[in-house]
């Protein structure tokens, strides 16, 4: 109720509450009636409703209303675009975690009012910052149904953010510096059917999932360096458990495992015409959902994400290179972690299906080089894109491939790969370095020179452990002139 009278009701009836609990703030868990429609709880995350048997921390804010209180989300997924009218949004403060809807978890960095709109600038929180007391478990997750959410287009998928000029500034609300930005893109709506086309660094991605797999197919072109490549973790009809118990704000046991029997796959063709050679490492700019619902009143997902980096060491001006290979890699993935005790879950099984080495063909006037770099991460818990948090384990593919100059083919035409297969697992949350770069630079845009600055946002939170699956390099022939393959 918005009329002046309702208003009044409200405001009488929160004080003698006040008056009864001691309290010196309140913030009661969002009541049924506040989730949202279906539609809203696709796009933006169901909300919370925590029962008995979760505790907050207490700085954590519960905004009203789920998907019905969002109005937009910047396309990186740090300015939350809010109606300011909803339960308390007016408690929200840089410091507090705002928590709205499973996808809508944050540390608040800046608040600005825009009209009757509240623009909430987050950063990442560990899962242990939002829950302090809660058991959640979950087994028999089959992923074969999923939502795509694609970023659209996000500051950190570019090499540098845009400049100063390009952000609004708002009007201000209360004592509040208005900072935050009004003018950036927002995030296109989720879709079904395990697709997705995005960009990065000058390059296309389709990303798929989850028929035979979960991979991405892309294509670089700038005129003078043209690639194209698909890597894939294949697996069949995946399914996932795991538990996750917090007390005291401290995680006592996490498990995850997901089973499928997995394998890895790599294509690619390269070349370079009076190119330059470059090194790029980015996010694939969309999540791949399997939203599991509520687990005692929070919102948990089960999400698979993925990163890319390519580097190419192409020795002359001119040449090409191909490959392609397929192994067997391991029945089932994950980790546990209790009492101290950590260790990974990993049952593998290594065989080769196609061989790279004896694939690679091309025309190399000089050393035709290229590393790829394949990360899939499977994440249990809140929030989304960059920010998600919980428990995850990810698994990290490089190819590296040589060609050796097809001059010096008298002496020998030599070929090299080398392979190697690393997990990384814990619980928090984890950005790829040259990403917090790009968004610790975008967030010093939203401040004037007059307002205290903004804290950088660190690239990892909890604790992590990482362990060797697959490693292996191959030359051939086995001849003094051929060398290493890269890593």
């Amino acid at each position: 109720m918005r009329g002046h009278r309702g208003r009044a009701l409200t405001a009488v009836a929160l004080a003698v509450l006040l008056v009864l609990t001691g309290c010196g703030s309140l913030r009661p868990a969002a009541r049924s009636g506040d989730a949202a429609s279906s539609g809203e709880d696709l796009r933006y995350g169901a909300a919370p409703v925590p029962g008995p048997e979760v505790t907050l921390q207490p700085d954590v804010v519960l905004v009203g209303g789920g998907g019905r209180s969002v109005r937009s989300v910047t396309a990186d997924g740090l300015t939350w675009r809010l109606d300011r009218h909803a339960r308390n949004a007016d408690d929200l403060a840089p410091g507090k975690v705002m928590f709205v809807t499973g996808r809508g978890v944050g540390r608040v960095l800046d608040l600005a009012a825009d009209g009757d709109d509240l623009l909430v600038t987050i950063g990442p929180v560990d899962i242990t910052e939002v829950i302090r007391d809660g058991t959640f478990e979950k087994r028999g997750l089959t992923l074969d149904d999923p939502v795509i959410y694609p970023a659209g287009e996000p500051s950190w998928a570019e090499d540098s953010p845009p400049p100063p000029s390009t952000y609004g500034r708002s009007r201000p609300m209360r004592q509040l510096p208005a900072r935050a930005s009004a003018d950036q893109p927002v995030q296109p709506g989720p879709e079904r059917g395990g697709t997705a086309n995005t960009r990065a660094h000058g390059y296309q991605v389709w990303s798929t999932c989850c028929t035979d797999g979960v991979g991405a197919h892309f294509t670089y072109d700038d005129g003078g360096v043209r690639l194209v490549g698909t890597v894939t973790l294949t697996f069949n009809r995946p399914n996932a458990a795991f538990h996750l118990a917090i007390g005291a704000g401290r995680v006592n046991r996490a498990e995850l495992e997901i089973g499928g029997g997995f394998g890895i796959k790599v294509e690619f063709e390269g070349g370079i015409r009076d190119g330059q050679n470059h090194k790029k490492s980015f996010p694939i700019a969309a999540d791949i959902s399997f939203p599991i619902g509520q687990l005692v009143g929070i919102p948990i997902s089960f999400t698979i994400s993925q990163t890319l980096s390519v580097a190419t060491a192409f020795g002359a001006k001119v040449g090409t290179v191909k490959g392609a290979g397929e192994f067997a890699l391991a029945g089932s993935l994950g980790f546990g972690y209790a009492n101290g005790t950590v260790g990974p879950r990993i049952a593998k099984n290594f065989q080769r299906k196609s061989s790279l080495i004896n694939s690679l063909t091309g025309v190399p006037v000089g050393v035709m080089g290229l590393v790829i770099r394949h990360g899939v991460r499977f994440t249990v818990g809140i929030s989304a894109f960059l920010f998600k948090a919980g428990i995850y384990f990810e698994l990290t593919t490089s190819y590296g491939s040589t060609l050796g100059s097809a001059l010096g083919a008298a002496l020998a035409e030599c070929r090299g790969v080398a392979i190697g297969v690393q997990a990384v697992f814990g619980i928090g949350y984890r950005i790829l370095e040259p990403v917090v770069e790009v968004i610790n630079k975008f967030l010093s845009l939203l401040k004037p020179s007059s307002a205290p600055a903004i804290k950088p946002i660190g690239a990892e939170s909890g604790p992590r452990w990482s362990a060797d699956v697959y490693r292996n390099e191959e030359v051939i022939p086995d001849v003094a002139v051929c060398g290493h393959p890269p890593r």
